[in-house]
Protein backbone atom coordinates (compact mmCIF):
# COMPACT_ATOMS: atom_id res chain seq x y z
CA UNK A 1 0.00 0.00 0.00
CA UNK A 2 1.11 3.33 -0.67
CA UNK A 3 2.07 5.05 2.54
CA UNK A 4 0.66 8.31 3.54
CA UNK A 5 3.53 9.50 5.05
CA UNK A 6 6.80 11.05 3.77
CA UNK A 7 7.49 13.72 5.51
CA UNK A 8 11.32 13.80 6.46
CA UNK A 9 12.48 13.64 9.88
CA UNK A 10 13.01 17.21 10.58
CA UNK A 11 9.37 18.12 10.04
CA UNK A 12 7.02 18.57 12.87
CA UNK A 13 5.16 14.84 13.74
CA UNK A 14 1.36 15.25 13.96
CA UNK A 15 -0.23 15.68 17.21
CA UNK A 16 -0.95 12.40 18.37
CA UNK A 17 -4.41 11.55 20.97
CA UNK A 18 -6.21 8.56 21.90
CA UNK A 19 -8.02 6.72 18.86
CA UNK A 20 -11.90 8.24 20.20
CA UNK A 21 -10.48 11.41 20.66
CA UNK A 22 -9.07 11.36 16.87
CA UNK A 23 -12.68 9.92 15.95
CA UNK A 24 -14.05 13.15 17.64
CA UNK A 25 -11.79 15.48 15.55
CA UNK A 26 -12.31 13.35 12.24
CA UNK A 27 -16.00 13.96 12.53
CA UNK A 28 -16.15 17.31 13.35
CA UNK A 29 -13.93 17.80 10.25
CA UNK A 30 -16.04 15.77 8.02
CA UNK A 31 -19.06 17.84 8.59
CA UNK A 32 -17.33 20.34 6.48
CA UNK A 33 -17.03 17.43 3.52
CA UNK A 34 -21.01 16.35 4.07
CA UNK A 35 -22.33 19.99 4.05
CA UNK A 36 -19.89 20.98 1.19
CA UNK A 37 -20.86 18.30 -1.03
CA UNK A 38 -25.04 17.91 -0.30
CA UNK A 39 -25.08 21.21 -1.19
CA UNK A 40 -23.31 21.21 -4.42
CA UNK A 41 -25.54 18.11 -5.55
CA UNK A 42 -29.24 19.33 -3.82
CA UNK A 43 -30.17 22.01 -5.94
CA UNK A 44 -30.62 19.29 -8.84
CA UNK A 45 -34.14 18.10 -7.25
CA UNK A 46 -34.91 21.42 -5.91
CA UNK A 47 -34.91 23.29 -9.49
CA UNK A 48 -38.35 22.24 -10.54
CA UNK A 49 -39.77 24.03 -7.27
CA UNK A 50 -37.52 27.08 -8.01
CA UNK A 51 -38.68 27.10 -11.24
CA UNK A 52 -42.40 26.81 -10.01
CA UNK A 53 -42.15 29.22 -6.80
CA UNK A 54 -39.33 31.73 -8.25
CA UNK A 55 -39.94 31.58 -11.72
CA UNK A 56 -36.48 30.90 -12.32
CA UNK A 57 -35.52 30.41 -15.94
CA UNK A 58 -33.06 27.81 -16.99
CA UNK A 59 -30.38 30.29 -17.29
CA UNK A 60 -31.21 30.88 -13.88
CA UNK A 61 -30.75 27.61 -12.69
CA UNK A 62 -27.71 27.69 -14.16
CA UNK A 63 -26.60 30.20 -12.22
CA UNK A 64 -27.63 28.97 -9.10
CA UNK A 65 -25.94 25.42 -9.45
CA UNK A 66 -23.09 26.60 -11.02
CA UNK A 67 -22.48 29.93 -9.38
CA UNK A 68 -21.81 27.81 -6.63
CA UNK A 69 -19.10 25.44 -7.85
CA UNK A 70 -17.56 28.47 -10.07
CA UNK A 71 -16.88 29.93 -6.39
CA UNK A 72 -16.01 27.43 -4.68
CA UNK A 73 -13.22 25.94 -7.44
CA UNK A 74 -11.88 29.18 -7.74
CA UNK A 75 -11.43 29.72 -3.90
CA UNK A 76 -10.00 26.52 -2.66
CA UNK A 77 -6.28 27.00 -3.59
CA UNK A 78 -6.70 30.37 -1.88
CA UNK A 79 -8.02 28.94 1.23
CA UNK A 80 -5.58 26.21 1.10
CA UNK A 81 -3.03 28.75 1.26
CA UNK A 82 -4.65 30.93 3.24
CA UNK A 83 -4.98 27.94 6.40
CA UNK A 84 -1.25 27.24 5.98
CA UNK A 85 -0.65 30.57 6.43
CA UNK A 86 -2.93 32.15 9.14
CA UNK A 87 -3.56 28.64 10.64
CA UNK A 88 -6.52 25.44 9.93
CA UNK A 89 -8.35 25.87 13.39
CA UNK A 90 -9.10 29.79 12.44
CA UNK A 91 -9.82 29.25 8.41
CA UNK A 92 -12.40 26.05 9.45
CA UNK A 93 -14.36 27.67 11.74
CA UNK A 94 -14.28 30.82 9.97
CA UNK A 95 -15.39 29.22 6.74
CA UNK A 96 -18.03 27.22 8.69
CA UNK A 97 -19.47 30.15 10.34
CA UNK A 98 -19.60 32.13 6.92
CA UNK A 99 -21.22 29.45 5.18
CA UNK A 100 -24.40 28.77 7.55
CA UNK A 101 -24.72 32.67 7.26
CA UNK A 102 -24.74 32.52 3.70
CA UNK A 103 -26.69 29.40 3.62
CA UNK A 104 -29.28 31.67 5.60
CA UNK A 105 -29.60 34.16 2.92
CA UNK A 106 -30.08 31.60 -0.07
CA UNK A 107 -33.23 30.59 2.28
CA UNK A 108 -34.54 34.03 2.79
CA UNK A 109 -34.24 34.80 -0.80
CA UNK A 110 -36.82 36.33 -2.64
CA UNK A 111 -36.03 35.89 -6.01
CA UNK A 112 -33.80 34.09 -8.64
CA UNK A 113 -31.02 36.90 -8.64
CA UNK A 114 -30.74 36.96 -5.12
CA UNK A 115 -30.31 33.38 -4.87
CA UNK A 116 -27.52 33.37 -7.44
CA UNK A 117 -25.57 36.01 -5.62
CA UNK A 118 -26.26 33.91 -2.55
CA UNK A 119 -24.88 31.22 -3.91
CA UNK A 120 -21.57 32.82 -4.84
CA UNK A 121 -21.26 33.51 -1.53
CA UNK A 122 -21.89 29.68 -0.12
CA UNK A 123 -19.41 28.52 -2.47
CA UNK A 124 -17.03 31.02 -1.56
CA UNK A 125 -17.01 30.17 2.18
CA UNK A 126 -17.32 26.48 1.42
CA UNK A 127 -13.82 27.54 -0.24
CA UNK A 128 -12.43 28.63 2.87
CA UNK A 129 -13.42 25.87 4.84
CA UNK A 130 -12.92 22.48 3.29
CA UNK A 131 -8.91 22.68 2.20
CA UNK A 132 -8.38 22.52 5.89
CA UNK A 133 -10.30 19.14 6.36
CA UNK A 134 -7.11 16.97 4.73
CA UNK A 135 -4.76 19.71 5.52
CA UNK A 136 -5.63 18.77 9.26
CA UNK A 137 -5.75 15.13 8.80
CA UNK A 138 -2.36 15.35 7.28
CA UNK A 139 -1.31 17.55 9.93
CA UNK A 140 -2.81 16.40 13.08
CA UNK A 141 -3.07 12.87 12.81
CA UNK A 142 -0.70 10.06 13.07
CA UNK A 143 0.48 7.79 10.33
CA UNK A 144 -1.25 5.26 11.21
CA UNK A 145 -4.66 6.64 11.55
CA UNK A 146 -4.29 9.02 8.34
CA UNK A 147 -5.12 5.84 5.94
CA UNK A 148 -8.56 5.06 8.25
CA UNK A 149 -9.48 9.34 8.26
CA UNK A 150 -9.29 9.00 4.28
CA UNK A 151 -11.41 5.92 3.97
CA UNK A 152 -13.76 7.96 5.68
CA UNK A 153 -13.40 11.37 3.95
CA UNK A 154 -14.06 9.32 0.71
CA UNK A 155 -17.36 8.23 2.47
CA UNK A 156 -18.63 11.45 3.32
CA UNK A 157 -18.05 13.13 0.34
CA UNK A 158 -19.71 10.49 -1.63
CA UNK A 159 -22.67 10.05 0.72
CA UNK A 160 -22.74 14.03 0.67
CA UNK A 161 -22.74 13.72 -2.75
CA UNK A 162 -25.48 11.12 -2.94
CA UNK A 163 -27.28 12.85 0.27
CA UNK A 164 -27.85 15.77 -2.04
CA UNK A 165 -30.29 13.72 -4.48
CA UNK A 166 -31.75 11.58 -1.84
CA UNK A 167 -32.65 13.64 1.50
CA UNK A 168 -32.75 16.79 -0.88
CA UNK A 169 -35.76 15.01 -2.52
CA UNK A 170 -36.96 14.06 1.12
CA UNK A 171 -36.43 17.41 2.63
CA UNK A 172 -38.06 19.63 -0.57
CA UNK A 173 -41.27 16.81 -0.53
CA UNK A 174 -41.78 16.92 3.08
CA UNK A 175 -42.52 20.79 2.97
CA UNK A 176 -41.97 21.16 6.61
CA UNK A 177 -43.45 24.67 7.99
CA UNK A 178 -44.05 25.09 4.29
CA UNK A 179 -40.70 26.09 3.53
CA UNK A 180 -40.59 24.08 0.36
CA UNK A 181 -36.92 24.29 -1.30
CA UNK A 182 -35.62 26.56 1.31
CA UNK A 183 -35.10 23.82 3.91
CA UNK A 184 -32.63 22.49 2.21
CA UNK A 185 -30.36 25.70 2.91
CA UNK A 186 -32.26 26.34 6.33
CA UNK A 187 -30.93 23.12 7.07
CA UNK A 188 -27.47 23.68 7.38
CA UNK A 189 -27.74 26.95 9.70
CA UNK A 190 -28.13 25.28 13.19
CA UNK A 191 -25.62 22.41 12.49
CA UNK A 192 -23.08 24.89 11.00
CA UNK A 193 -23.08 26.87 14.49
CA UNK A 194 -22.71 23.86 16.47
CA UNK A 195 -19.48 22.59 14.02
CA UNK A 196 -17.86 25.83 14.62
CA UNK A 197 -18.49 25.93 18.06
CA UNK A 198 -17.06 22.41 18.26
CA UNK A 199 -14.34 23.35 15.69
CA UNK A 200 -13.03 26.02 17.95
CA UNK A 201 -13.23 24.36 21.27
CA UNK A 202 -11.02 21.12 20.31
CA UNK A 203 -9.26 21.42 17.06
CA UNK A 204 -5.60 22.77 18.37
CA UNK A 205 -5.07 26.20 17.57
CA UNK A 206 -1.17 25.41 16.26
CA UNK A 207 -0.13 22.21 14.62
CA UNK A 208 3.84 22.60 15.06
CA UNK A 209 4.69 24.46 11.88
CA UNK A 210 7.82 27.19 12.05
CA UNK A 211 5.94 29.81 10.06
CA UNK A 212 3.23 29.97 12.86
CA UNK A 213 5.48 31.70 14.78
CA UNK A 214 5.21 34.77 12.89
CA UNK A 215 3.21 37.65 13.85
CA UNK A 216 0.16 38.33 11.88
CA UNK A 217 1.22 41.29 10.44
CA UNK A 218 4.33 39.73 8.65
CA UNK A 219 2.10 36.69 7.08
CA UNK A 220 -0.49 39.43 5.97
CA UNK A 221 2.50 40.98 3.90
CA UNK A 222 3.26 37.52 2.53
CA UNK A 223 -0.28 37.20 0.72
CA UNK A 224 -0.33 36.99 -2.57
CA UNK A 225 -3.66 38.69 -3.87
CA UNK A 226 -2.85 39.14 -7.39
CA UNK A 227 -2.27 35.64 -7.93
CA UNK A 228 -5.55 34.67 -6.46
CA UNK A 229 -7.04 37.25 -8.62
CA UNK A 230 -5.34 35.55 -11.64
CA UNK A 231 -6.73 32.06 -10.26
CA UNK A 232 -10.07 32.89 -10.34
CA UNK A 233 -10.28 35.16 -13.06
CA UNK A 234 -8.99 32.35 -15.25
CA UNK A 235 -11.42 29.74 -13.77
CA UNK A 236 -14.52 32.20 -14.42
CA UNK A 237 -13.15 32.58 -18.15
CA UNK A 238 -13.64 28.49 -18.57
CA UNK A 239 -16.98 27.96 -15.80
CA UNK A 240 -19.09 30.55 -16.85
CA UNK A 241 -19.14 29.67 -20.58
CA UNK A 242 -19.45 26.51 -19.82
CA UNK A 243 -22.08 26.99 -17.25
CA UNK A 244 -24.10 29.54 -19.66
CA UNK A 245 -23.42 29.02 -23.02
CA UNK A 246 -25.32 26.02 -24.04
CA UNK A 247 -28.45 27.73 -22.88
CA UNK A 248 -28.03 30.73 -24.56
CA UNK A 249 -26.81 29.35 -28.02
CA UNK A 250 -22.75 29.46 -27.57
CA UNK A 251 -22.70 33.47 -28.08
CA UNK A 252 -19.60 35.27 -29.49
CA UNK A 253 -18.66 36.22 -25.78
CA UNK A 254 -18.38 32.31 -24.50
CA UNK A 255 -16.12 31.37 -27.27
CA UNK A 256 -14.44 34.66 -26.49
CA UNK A 257 -13.63 34.13 -22.72
CA UNK A 258 -12.49 30.47 -23.58
CA UNK A 259 -10.02 31.72 -25.63
CA UNK A 260 -8.89 34.49 -23.32
CA UNK A 261 -8.60 31.79 -20.34
CA UNK A 262 -5.15 30.63 -22.25
CA UNK A 263 -3.57 34.02 -21.86
CA UNK A 264 -5.21 34.39 -18.86
CA UNK A 265 -3.74 31.37 -17.17
CA UNK A 266 -0.08 31.86 -18.82
CA UNK A 267 0.01 35.21 -16.89
CA UNK A 268 -1.30 33.63 -13.76
CA UNK A 269 1.30 30.71 -13.36
CA UNK A 270 4.61 33.48 -14.85
CA UNK A 271 3.19 35.66 -12.04
CA UNK A 272 3.48 32.65 -9.50
CA UNK A 273 6.83 31.33 -10.21
CA UNK A 274 7.88 34.82 -9.64
CA UNK A 275 5.96 35.70 -6.89
CA UNK A 276 8.27 34.01 -4.18
CA UNK A 277 11.19 36.18 -5.07
CA UNK A 278 9.24 39.23 -4.32
CA UNK A 279 8.49 38.22 -1.20
CA UNK A 280 4.76 36.93 -1.42
CA UNK A 281 4.10 33.31 -0.29
CA UNK A 282 2.46 31.99 -4.02
CA UNK A 283 -1.01 30.97 -4.21
CA UNK A 284 -0.02 28.22 -5.91
CA UNK A 285 2.75 26.12 -5.05
CA UNK A 286 4.21 25.03 -8.19
CA UNK A 287 6.77 22.83 -7.33
CA UNK A 288 4.33 20.22 -5.74
CA UNK A 289 3.61 19.58 -9.06
CA UNK A 290 7.19 18.46 -9.85
CA UNK A 291 6.85 15.80 -7.86
CA UNK A 292 5.58 12.67 -10.06
CA UNK A 293 3.00 11.02 -7.69
CA UNK A 294 0.85 14.48 -6.56
CA UNK A 295 0.63 15.59 -10.28
CA UNK A 296 -0.52 11.41 -11.53
CA UNK A 297 -2.56 11.62 -8.56
CA UNK A 298 -4.28 14.79 -8.91
CA UNK A 299 -4.51 13.49 -12.54
CA UNK A 300 -6.15 10.88 -12.07
CA UNK A 301 -8.54 12.51 -9.41
CA UNK A 302 -9.72 15.16 -12.21
CA UNK A 303 -10.52 12.26 -14.83
CA UNK A 304 -12.52 11.04 -12.11
CA UNK A 305 -14.63 14.08 -10.81
CA UNK A 306 -15.25 14.62 -14.77
CA UNK A 307 -17.25 11.51 -14.82
CA UNK A 308 -18.53 11.50 -11.32
CA UNK A 309 -19.88 14.97 -11.70
CA UNK A 310 -21.46 14.44 -15.26
CA UNK A 311 -23.28 11.58 -13.72
CA UNK A 312 -24.77 12.64 -10.93
CA UNK A 313 -26.20 15.36 -13.07
CA UNK A 314 -27.38 13.25 -16.12
CA UNK A 315 -28.90 10.58 -13.79
CA UNK A 316 -31.32 13.02 -12.01
CA UNK A 317 -32.13 14.71 -15.43
CA UNK A 318 -33.21 11.16 -16.49
CA UNK A 319 -34.72 10.49 -13.39
CA UNK A 320 -37.11 13.48 -12.93
CA UNK A 321 -37.36 15.07 -16.47
CA UNK A 322 -37.13 11.40 -18.07
CA UNK A 323 -39.13 9.58 -16.13
CA UNK A 324 -41.47 11.75 -14.70
CA UNK A 325 -40.18 10.75 -10.97
CA UNK A 326 -40.49 12.99 -7.92
CA UNK A 327 -37.61 14.85 -6.28
CA UNK A 328 -38.44 12.13 -3.14
CA UNK A 329 -39.05 9.37 -5.49
CA UNK A 330 -35.63 10.26 -7.45
CA UNK A 331 -33.83 10.46 -4.13
CA UNK A 332 -35.12 7.11 -3.19
CA UNK A 333 -33.57 5.68 -6.21
CA UNK A 334 -30.21 6.77 -5.06
CA UNK A 335 -30.51 5.30 -1.85
CA UNK A 336 -28.99 1.91 -2.19
CA UNK A 337 -26.18 3.29 -4.26
CA UNK A 338 -25.25 5.72 -1.20
CA UNK A 339 -24.98 2.48 1.32
CA UNK A 340 -22.83 0.24 -1.56
CA UNK A 341 -20.35 3.56 -1.83
CA UNK A 342 -20.37 3.72 2.04
CA UNK A 343 -19.57 -0.35 2.50
CA UNK A 344 -17.04 -0.03 -0.35
CA UNK A 345 -15.44 2.89 0.80
CA UNK A 346 -14.83 1.21 4.22
CA UNK A 347 -13.80 -2.00 3.20
CA UNK A 348 -11.62 -0.49 0.15
CA UNK A 349 -8.86 0.10 3.02
CA UNK A 350 -8.25 -2.96 4.56
CA UNK A 351 -8.18 -4.73 0.96
CA UNK A 352 -5.49 -2.29 0.15
CA UNK A 353 -3.13 -2.80 2.67
CA UNK A 354 -3.77 -7.02 1.74
CA UNK A 355 -3.65 -6.35 -2.42
CA UNK A 356 -2.26 -3.18 -2.73
CA UNK A 357 -3.00 -0.12 -5.82
CA UNK A 358 -4.78 -3.31 -7.34
CA UNK A 359 -8.14 -2.50 -5.72
CA UNK A 360 -8.56 1.04 -6.79
CA UNK A 361 -8.17 -0.58 -10.74
CA UNK A 362 -10.79 -3.39 -9.84
CA UNK A 363 -13.29 -0.63 -8.48
CA UNK A 364 -12.51 1.29 -11.97
CA UNK A 365 -13.35 -1.17 -13.73
CA UNK A 366 -16.49 -2.14 -11.62
CA UNK A 367 -17.68 1.09 -11.95
CA UNK A 368 -17.50 1.10 -15.99
CA UNK A 369 -19.17 -2.10 -15.71
CA UNK A 370 -22.36 -0.61 -14.65
CA UNK A 371 -21.30 2.36 -16.45
CA UNK A 372 -21.79 -0.02 -19.49
CA UNK A 373 -24.42 -2.16 -18.00
CA UNK A 374 -26.88 0.91 -17.62
CA UNK A 375 -25.87 2.46 -20.95
CA UNK A 376 -26.97 -0.98 -22.98
CA UNK A 377 -30.34 -0.84 -20.69
CA UNK A 378 -31.32 2.23 -21.44
CA UNK A 379 -30.05 2.21 -25.33
CA UNK A 380 -32.22 -1.15 -25.64
CA UNK A 381 -35.34 -0.64 -23.52
CA UNK A 382 -35.40 2.87 -23.70
CA UNK A 383 -38.03 4.63 -21.06
CA UNK A 384 -39.51 1.33 -20.41
CA UNK A 385 -35.90 0.16 -18.96
CA UNK A 386 -37.79 -0.18 -15.92
CA UNK A 387 -36.24 1.35 -12.32
CA UNK A 388 -35.18 -2.09 -11.03
CA UNK A 389 -32.89 -1.96 -13.99
CA UNK A 390 -31.69 1.04 -12.84
CA UNK A 391 -31.34 0.90 -9.00
CA UNK A 392 -29.10 -2.32 -9.86
CA UNK A 393 -27.00 -0.44 -12.43
CA UNK A 394 -26.64 2.57 -10.23
CA UNK A 395 -25.80 0.62 -6.90
CA UNK A 396 -23.04 -1.74 -9.31
CA UNK A 397 -21.49 1.81 -10.53
CA UNK A 398 -21.90 3.19 -6.47
CA UNK A 399 -19.96 0.16 -5.73
CA UNK A 400 -16.74 0.75 -7.58
CA UNK A 401 -16.71 3.87 -6.81
CA UNK A 402 -16.43 3.44 -3.22
CA UNK A 403 -13.01 1.28 -4.17
CA UNK A 404 -11.66 3.99 -6.12
CA UNK A 405 -12.19 7.96 -4.65
CA UNK A 406 -11.60 7.48 -1.07
CA UNK A 407 -7.88 6.17 -1.63
CA UNK A 408 -7.73 8.40 -4.83
CA UNK A 409 -7.43 11.26 -2.83
CA UNK A 410 -5.37 9.50 -0.08
CA UNK A 411 -2.50 8.46 -2.95
CA UNK A 412 -2.68 11.91 -4.32
CA UNK A 413 -1.74 13.20 -1.54
CA UNK A 414 0.84 10.32 -0.04
CA UNK A 415 4.01 12.19 -0.94
CA UNK A 416 2.89 15.62 0.09
CA UNK A 417 4.75 17.52 2.99
CA UNK A 418 3.17 18.33 6.47
CA UNK A 419 3.79 21.76 5.92
CA UNK A 420 2.03 22.26 1.98
CA UNK A 421 -0.68 20.40 3.18
CA UNK A 422 -3.32 23.18 2.95
CA UNK A 423 -2.08 24.30 -0.27
CA UNK A 424 -2.02 20.70 -1.99
CA UNK A 425 -5.53 19.83 -0.50
CA UNK A 426 -6.90 23.17 -2.36
CA UNK A 427 -5.29 22.65 -5.26
CA UNK A 428 -6.44 19.02 -5.53
CA UNK A 429 -9.81 20.14 -4.47
CA UNK A 430 -10.00 22.66 -6.67
CA UNK A 431 -8.77 20.37 -9.46
CA UNK A 432 -11.87 17.93 -8.44
CA UNK A 433 -14.51 20.55 -8.37
CA UNK A 434 -13.30 22.16 -11.70
CA UNK A 435 -13.45 18.80 -13.17
CA UNK A 436 -16.95 17.74 -11.99
CA UNK A 437 -18.35 21.39 -13.06
CA UNK A 438 -16.31 21.01 -16.59
CA UNK A 439 -18.01 17.78 -16.49
CA UNK A 440 -21.50 18.78 -16.37
CA UNK A 441 -21.08 21.45 -18.60
CA UNK A 442 -19.61 19.33 -21.76
CA UNK A 443 -21.13 15.79 -21.18
CA UNK A 444 -24.76 17.91 -19.84
CA UNK A 445 -24.02 19.23 -23.53
CA UNK A 446 -24.07 15.95 -24.85
CA UNK A 447 -27.02 14.97 -23.17
CA UNK A 448 -29.33 17.55 -23.77
CA UNK A 449 -28.05 17.80 -27.73
CA UNK A 450 -29.10 13.71 -27.80
CA UNK A 451 -32.11 14.30 -26.08
CA UNK A 452 -33.47 17.00 -28.33
CA UNK A 453 -32.46 14.74 -31.06
CA UNK A 454 -36.22 12.92 -29.94
CA UNK A 455 -39.70 13.81 -29.49
CA UNK A 456 -40.75 13.77 -26.32
CA UNK A 457 -38.93 12.19 -23.37
CA UNK A 458 -38.22 9.27 -25.53
CA UNK A 459 -34.23 11.21 -26.33
CA UNK A 460 -33.73 11.13 -22.17
CA UNK A 461 -32.82 7.53 -21.83
CA UNK A 462 -30.66 7.66 -25.49
CA UNK A 463 -28.67 10.67 -23.83
CA UNK A 464 -28.13 8.95 -20.27
CA UNK A 465 -26.99 6.06 -22.62
CA UNK A 466 -24.48 8.34 -24.64
CA UNK A 467 -22.97 10.28 -21.34
CA UNK A 468 -22.80 6.58 -19.66
CA UNK A 469 -20.36 5.60 -22.64
CA UNK A 470 -18.45 8.98 -22.20
CA UNK A 471 -17.89 8.16 -18.30
CA UNK A 472 -16.87 4.72 -18.55
CA UNK A 473 -14.22 5.29 -20.91
CA UNK A 474 -13.01 8.53 -17.93
CA UNK A 475 -13.27 5.74 -15.52
CA UNK A 476 -11.03 3.52 -17.71
CA UNK A 477 -9.09 6.10 -17.92
CA UNK A 478 -8.22 6.46 -14.08
CA UNK A 479 -7.81 2.69 -13.73
CA UNK A 480 -5.03 3.23 -16.58
CA UNK A 481 -3.34 5.78 -14.11
CA UNK A 482 -2.79 4.07 -11.50
CA UNK A 483 -0.23 1.40 -11.67
CA UNK A 484 1.68 5.23 -12.71
CA UNK A 485 0.97 6.87 -9.40
CA UNK A 486 2.31 3.23 -7.98
CA UNK A 487 5.67 3.53 -9.59
CA UNK A 488 5.82 6.99 -9.25
CA UNK A 489 5.38 6.55 -5.46
CA UNK A 490 7.97 3.34 -5.12
CA UNK A 491 10.50 5.86 -6.86
CA UNK A 492 10.08 8.37 -4.17
CA UNK A 493 10.14 6.12 -1.15
CA UNK A 494 13.30 4.82 -2.82
CA UNK A 495 14.69 7.96 -3.32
Amino acid sequence: MTNLDHRPRTEPRPQTATRAANGVVLAVLLMAIFMGQFDFFVVNVAAPSLRGDLGATDGALQLIVGGYAFAYASGLVSGGRLGDMFGYRTMFAGGMLGFSAASLLCGVATGPAQLAVFRLLQGATAAVMLPQVLASVKAMFPASYQPRAMAWYGVTAGLGAVAGQALGGLLVSADVAGLGWRSIFLVNVPIGLVVAALAWRILPARVGRSDEQQPVAARLRQLDPLGAAGIAASLALVLVPLTLGRAMGWPAWAWGCLAAAVPAGAATLRWERAAGRRGLTPMLDLPLLRGPGFRAGVLANVAFMLYFGSYMFTLSLLLQAGLGLSALAAGLVFTPAALAFAAAALVARRLIERAGLRVIVGGAVLTAAGLAALGWRLADAGLHAGLPAIVAATTVISLGNGFVLPSLIGVALADVPGRKAGVASGMLTAGQQFASSTGVALIGAVFFAVAASRTGHAGYPVAMAWSAAVDAALILLVAAMIPIIGRSSRRNRAS
